[in-house]
């Protein structure tokens, strides 16, 4: 076979979960073809805060090649089905965005319309009472396989992955060197980057970069000079404080996503400890305040000592600049309310492999590049803005938050469902419709209408529809064991558990 004239060398700048996915791929992919190398200084630390994910990063494995049970026992991992949201719309609420999707639609109106005219009748249960993953979730119940299948993402160790990766990177022969980088040359011809010397004087060239060196952004932003688009009008947190304790009961299937009246609270449940952090915004909270607040809310003894982390949500203008492109925080940040960095990395490595070079990028390529990484991202941004901005809390960080001015993008989409109930997904969004919906309504936004045909349909068969949907939910969920006792047994087994299956 020959080999493409793809760049050959390339060269990631830092090291994490960032770095070492973009090893792991690149050197699965490209291999053959590429020399892959990845700069690390174990002086630097790595934010290592990313553990909780959507069921995406299974596609991204199998691109790997990573065994599921191998990367579980090597991360302490744990299944999650979605997160579950506390106080955010008012005190005392609870909802969960489950990554499932709700009852049955049909080619004229979505579920939830149906739904809607059950309720206004006084015959519908609950939304999530309608979502197979909703209801496992609820009940600390799940399993890999059987009918229907659970949809499904993991909680794990980012410390512990990141090893993970490097394993599965060197084995395909990445070459890691040690140090940290002082200084970018450019070429003085195309403004490209040439050469990364490190602070021992080492020099190490590359035809493409990878920018992975965190906030800093060391490459794309220090080198190249490209702009940040700041987001902090719309999504003004900007600390969190990361600890680790231990577990004090079996773990959950999802995340908690407590709000406190600055902010909110992440839980995610590993196998062998539980992470949790405080998110909030420093002109509201101190920061001795805030730290505080999280080691009164520990359930198990603090393992590790609250980590100040100082964050800004927004994105570069460009992520593909000149040959460097830039991944994770380096190319931007929305906050980790929904699990969404590490997907960001990953669609971001998938779309550069999508679009590989013969030779020097073109234009062509990396606008479309930029383009798809801002469509996707601003669909996050809007998303993560909908939990707060609908809201009945009274807090000033609440209040400003409800009154604020929202981009023209997420007002049209409130405004329609408020209008019509009517929801969508966009090509470039990440979010399902029916993650729009579980939102939208566990915030507590109420539609003034739904589909006005839908008003025809006798209660009885309305009732009925929904009643089947109900019933084989409850029976799949009832066919599950409790998520403490599958983990236990798939992580012992060669072998999926056996399952009673209902169709």
């Amino acid at each position: 076979m020959t080999a493409p004239a793809t760049p050959r060398r390339i060269v990631i700048a830092g090291g994490g979960t960032a770095g070492w996915l973009a090893a792991a791929i690149l050197t699965r992919q490209l291999g053959p073809f590429a020399e892959i190398t990845l700069i690390e200084s174990d002086e630097i630390g790595t934010v290592g805060v990313g553990e909780s994910t959507i069921p995406t990063v299974r596609a991204f494995h199998a691109l790997i090649g990573v065994d599921e049970r191998e990367f579980m026992e090597a991360t302490g991992a744990s299944f999650k089905l979605g997160i579950s949201f506390e106080n955010w719309a008012r005190h005392g609420d609870r909802y969960i965005h489950s990554f499932g999707d709700v009852g049955q639609s049909t080619w004229m109106s979505d579920f939830h319309h149906f739904w809607l005219e059950a309720q206004a009748r006084g015959i519908a249960e609950p939304f999530g009472a309608y979502c197979y993953e909703h209801e496992a979730a609820a009940a600390d119940r799940f399993a890999v396989g059987g009918t229907p299948a659970l949809n499904y993402a993991y909680h794990f160790d980012a410390g512990r992955y990141a090893h993970f990766l490097r394993g599965k990177a060197e084995a395909n022969g990445l070459r890691r060197i040690e140090g940290r980088i002082d200084r970018v040359v450019r070429d003085a011809d195309s403004g490209d980057i040439a050469t990364l010397i490190l602070a021992d004087g080492t020099a190490v060239p590359g035809d493409l970069f990878f920018d992975c060196t965190g906030f800093r952004a060391l490459l794309i932003g220090e080198a190249l000079g490209v702009g940040f688009e700041d987001w902090g009008e719309w999504l003004p947190t900007n600390r969190a404080l990361a600890m680790q304790t231990e577990a004090t009961g079996p773990a959950p299937p999802y995340t908690r996503a407590i709000a406190h009246d600055a902010g909110w609270r992440w839980k995610i449940p590993l196998q062998h400890r539980v992470g949790t952090g405080l998110v909030y915004c420093a002109d509201y909270l101190s920061d001795d305040a805030a730290r505080a607040r999280l080691l009164a809310a520990a359930e198990g003894r603090t393992l590790i000592e609250p980590r100040l982390i100082r964050f800004r949500t927004g994105r570069r203008k460009a992520a593909w600049q000149h040959n460097c492109i830039a991944l994770s925080l380096a190319s931007g940040f929305v906050e980790p309310l929904e699990s969404t960095s590490i997907h960001l990395i990953m669609i971001a490595l998938t779309r550069f492999l999508q679009l590989l070079p013969a030779g020097r990028p073109s234009a062509a390529a990396i606008a479309r590049f930029n383009g798809q990484a801002a469509q996707e991202i601003e669909g996050v941004r809007d998303f993560i803005i909908l939990h707060y901005h609908l809201t009945g809390r009274d807090e000033p960080f609440w209040r400003d938050r409800r009154t604020m001015a929202i981009p023209d993008s997420l007002a049209e989409r409130i405004a329609l469902f408020r209008d019509s109930a009517n929801a969508y997904q966009a090509d470039h969004d990440l979010f399902r419709v029916a993650s729009w919906l579980q939102v939208m309504l566990g915030q507590r936004l109420a539609a003034s209408s739904h589909h006005p045909l839908l008003r025809l349909m006798p209660s009885n068969q309305l009732n009925a529809v929904l009643q089947g949907i109900r019933q084989r939910i409850s029976a799949s969920v009832d066919a599950l064991p409790s998520h403490e006792t599958y983990l236990q047994d798939y992580l012992r087994s060669k072998g999926p558990p056996t399952l009673r299956t209902h169709r």
